[in-house]
């Protein structure tokens, strides 16, 4: 069977040379004479591939070597928590509430001491991000959400300016385009989206985060400082499977280059967002000037045929395309791997549609 085209939000589609490469190492990784994912997390042969995980990592992100790179667990869902465990220590932090992430990683913080909420979209339906706001005076950190999911908004760039350090959930747009990574103190993705599969989550911190999460008293594998301080920053049993992969993906992405990459993925969401914007029948989400690359999210003026256009695009063999379930409508991820050829084809099935039924 052909593989059908993947808009799916996350685990989201991965290169198919990464693919081919995983298939021919799940047998025998190498000459080891076992697979890969059959190996001991402790093996020189995994040690190989975490030190050329990290060193990667290091490279398309522009990281000195005294930020810490580590592969943990429980998605970006987990370090909503072990955030507010490990820097806010009873102080307070700023959020920017932009989606239903940033929502949900205020809600975790307010355990751990003072959440102000210094921007939200919520009343307008999450449909643009900030270029300011009124900073806390003594805030221990402001958390920020670059890229969110379900609303389609993206902060164009880094922030102009934050109280205390940055902390920035990038799970749905890391290493989608060339940003200065060495400026955020904290960055944290789940893997699903753009570096791998699910059950890998990637924490970069800075020498002035590792600093402050030192004094935490957070639990054992909440604490950042745990697995910074463990043999190849691996204190538990890591994925990895997981690991391999997104070590893969960062070398399919260094092979092109970033800046290749990111302007592959303006060229996809602008022909999106050109179709979208040409007629009344078509309805994008996000404002102009918070428009995400990566989640492209749109109704219909009429919103009746939305469940027709969904009927038939997965018997066209276009998956992932309806909205998140708290909100409806369509959307169309559009991750690194997402190859040009299915944007073209989702356009051209769109046009039709709207030709159909206009």
């Amino acid at each position: 069977m052909a593989r059908i085209h993947n808009f799916s939000a996350g685990p989201a589609v991965l290169p198919e040379s990464v693919l081919e490469q995983l298939r021919s190492q799940l047998f025998e990784f190498g000459d080891t004479g076992i697979g890969l994912m059959e190996m001991s997390h402790r093996s020189a042969a995994f040690s190989e591939i975490v030190d050329s995980a990290q060193a990667r990592v290091r490279r398309v992100m522009g990281l000195p070597q005294d930020y810490a790179v580590l592969f943990l667990q429980g998605g970006a869902s987990n370090q909503f928590l072990a955030v507010a465990n490990n820097l806010l220590q009873g102080g307070v932090a700023d959020y920017l509430d932009t989606g239903t992430w940033s929502n949900k990683a205020i809600k975790e913080a307010k355990r751990f001491g003072t959440v102000n909420v210094v921007f939200s979209a919520k009343e307008a339906g999450y449909n643009s991000v900030p270029a300011a706001w009124e900073q806390s005076a003594g805030a221990a950190y402001t958390h920020y959400t670059s890229n969110n999911t379900v609303a389609g908004t993206q902060f164009p760039g880094l922030p102009a300016s934050h109280a205390g350090l940055l902390v920035c959930d990038a799970s749905s747009d890391i290493a989608s385009r060339p940003m200065d990574y060495s400026k955020i103190d904290v960055v944290y993705a789940g893997a699903q989206k753009n570096l791998g599969p699910s059950g890998v989550t990637l924490v970069t911190l800075s020498p002035a985060a590792q600093a402050r999460a030192a004094a935490s008293d957070a639990p054992t594998m909440l604490k950042w400082a745990t697995h910074i301080a463990a043999k190849k920053q691996l204190f538990n049993t890591p994925n990895t499977l997981g690991i391999y992969t997104l070590e893969r993906v960062f070398a399919w992405i260094e092979d092109q280059g970033l800046d290749a990459v990111a302007e592959r993925n303006a060229v996809k969401a602008q022909a999106l967002y050109d179709l979208f914007d040409s007629s009344d029948f078509w309805a994008p989400h996000a404002l102009l000037g918070s428009r995400s690359q990566m989640n492209v999210t749109w109704r219909l003026g009429q919103r009746e045929l939305e469940a027709t256009l969904l009927e038939q695009a997965d018997a066209a063999g276009f998956s992932g395309i309806k909205g998140h379930r708290s909100v409806g409508g369509l959307r169309a991820s559009i991750y690194n791997a997402c190859p040009m050829d299915s944007v073209t084809a989702l356009v051209e099935f769109l046009s039709e549609f709207e030709r159909s039924h206009g």
